[in-house]
């Protein structure tokens, strides 16, 4: 029972990303060129997290501090660009269903090599059988379901 409403949640974070796909590649083609619609999910983003900020009053960023970490925290704003502008252009190609199907692909993979390596300051873990059988079961997956 501990777990469900991080289920829930985590549920509904999922819910999001296709459409967040559809919904700034419709943008894209209004705006007349995909980096436009990437710009604007940006700062509707922005603008939403500052009335979230205030309304549950977070204190004040440590500037400093995040000036101080190590350099590769700064690659999630470069990795949230680079995931906008491809889903606004792959998701009318592939289909949500397909190209929510390859980004879990690249997450599991990626997240392989975080864990094996110790990466981005998360603890080393092993690649398992069970974890490898795992991904193979969604690629797999992916597979059956480009080839529908």
């Amino acid at each position: 029972m501990a777990l469900l409403i991080p289920i829930l949640l985590s549920l509904l974070a999922g819910f999001a990303v296709p459409l967040q796909a559809g919904t700034n590649a419709r943008l894209g083609s209004l705006l007349g060129h995909p980096l436009w619609a990437t710009g604007l999910s940006l700062l509707v983003s922005l603008l939403a997290l500052g009335v979230l900020l205030l309304f549950i009053k977070v204190p004040r960023p440590n500037l400093l501090a995040a000036a101080q970490g190590p350099w590769w925290i700064w690659l999630g704003g470069l990795a949230g660009v680079l995931y906008i502008t491809v889903a606004l252009l792959m998701a009318p190609r592939l289909g949500a269903l397909n190209f929510i199907m390859a980004v879990i692909i690249g997450q599991l993979l990626i997240s392989l090599i975080i864990d094996y390596f110790g990466l981005v300051g998360l603890p080393q873990k092993d690649i398992s059988l069970q974890k490898l059988f795992g991904v193979l079961v969604v690629i797999g997956g992916f597979v059956i379901t480009v080839r529908g």
